[in-house]
């Protein structure tokens, strides 16, 4: 079996893709799979955009649904309970830097929406603040260079 590695997730997450699989196996891949049936009676394949077309969408259909399974099988949940002030994988962390204050939560990478607050705990913000405590000054080397942020409040 190859090196499939843990995947840290809410139970949240975990049924969002668990919706999102059965959406692709019950509803998408028939709906695909009626296309390549359709495109088919037009004839020879060979110069079938219709048929292409298909074709790509079911290669990514199939796609998806693999990695879904892959991390649905991999999940960990990351549960409710925190150790008081320490940042860990759950964590909504409060933090000041030279910007003002922000909140990010600490969640696993099939989870992560930056644009929504919520940071994989292997990005260099996540990696910076797992483990912190309240208090707690924090370096993060990000591709922008280096920044500091002092912890505020964890939750």
């Amino acid at each position: 079996m190859e090196n499939d590695k843990v995947v840290y997730i809410t139970q949240e997450g975990l049924n969002r893709l668990q919706a999102e699989l059965e959406v692709l196996r019950n509803k998408r891949r028939p709906e695909v799979a009626e296309r390549i049936r359709q495109a088919k009676e037009f004839g020879d394949i060979n110069e079938n955009a219709e048929y292409d077309d298909a074709k790509n969408e079911q290669g990514f259909v199939e796609g998806r649904i693999l990695l879904l399974e892959k991390l649905i099988r991999n999940a960990s949940i990351i549960e409710g309970k925190h150790a008081k002030g320490v940042v860990e994988v759950g964590s909504t962390v409060k933090v000041h830097d030279d910007y003002g204050d922000e909140a990010f939560t600490i969640v696993g990478s099939a989870e992560a929406e930056p644009s929504k607050g919520r940071i994989s705990l292997e990005s260099p913000v996540g990696k910076a603040l797992l483990g912190k405590r309240v208090g707690d000054d924090v370096s993060v080397l990000t591709p922008g260079g280096s920044t500091k942020m002092l912890i505020v409040e964890v939750r």
